[in-house]
C-alpha cells in the first residue's frame, strides 16, 4: 500500500504532538492570587468558569466571585478587537475556534507562571479544559490558530510552544495556510 508523502506528515505530525503532551517539560503548580467557593482547587491548580471568550487568546473567567480577564500566556493570535488595528488574518478562525473550545460554562483548570498579570492588569494564565486536560494555549499553536510569543519570565511552556508552531507551520494548517 502506498501512502502519500503529506499523509504520512500528518500522522508524524499527530505523532509528535501525543509525545510533546504527553512528555511536556512540566507543569507548574504557582496559585492564582486568590480562592474560595467559586474556585475549588485540585492537585494541580484551580478550576473556574469561563464566562466569555473575548478573542482568540483571551477569556474572561469567574474567580472568587469576580470577572478576571485573562491573557493566555505563550499565544499570539491574530487581532479581532484591537482599537487602533484592522482584523487580521484568520483572526475570526481563531476566536470562533476558542469559542468553540471554551463555550460558557466550560470548566477550566488555570496555572500561573512567574508573573501574575500584564500591564494591563489582565491576569496571565495557562489553561487546561477540565473535561479532558486538554492544554488550549498549545492546541491553539498546534492547530495554528496562533503563534509563539514569549515575553519574560513567563516561559515555562516556551519550547513546547516554539515546536508545535514549527509542526503546524510545516503541516501548513490554519493561519499558515491562509495567511501567506
Amino acid at each position: 500500500m502506498k501512502i502519500s508523502r503529506n499523509y504520512a506528515l500528518h500522522i508524524l505530525v499527530g505523532i509528535e504532538l501525543l509525545m510533546l503532551v504527553s512528555c511536556s517539560s512540566g507543569t507548574k503548580t504557582n496559585s492564582p492570587p486568590t480562592s474560595d467557593q467559586t474556585t475549588q482547587s485540585n492537585e494541580s491548580g484551580f478550576v473556574v468558569t469561563v464566562l466569555k471568550v473575548i478573542d482568540g487568546d483571551t477569556v474572561d473567567i469567574k474567580l472568587d466571585g469576580q470577572t478576571e480577564r485573562v491573557r493566555l500566556i505563550g499565544v499570539n493570535t491574530p487581532e479581532t478587537k484591537h482599537p487602533t488595528k484592522p482584523i487580521e488574518c484568520f483572526g475570526p478562525e481563531a476566536s470562533a475556534y476558542m469559542t468553540q473550545l471554551l463555550p460558557k460554562g466550560t470548566d477550566v483548570r488555570i496555572e500561573r507562571d512567574e508573573e501574575a498579570r500584564d500591564r494591563y492588569g489582565r491576569m496571565l494564565l495557562y489553561l487546561y479544559r477540565n473535561s479532558d486536560n486538554l492544554f488550549i494555549n498549545l492546541d491553539l499553536i498546534s492547530r495554528g490558530y496562533g503563534t509563539p510569543m514569549s515575553i519574560e519570565p513567563n516561559t515555562f511552556h516556551r519550547n513546547d510552544f516554539v515546536h508545535a508552531a514549527a509542526l503546524a507551520e510545516a503541516t501548513n494548517v490554519g493561519l499558515w495556510q491562509a495567511c501567506r
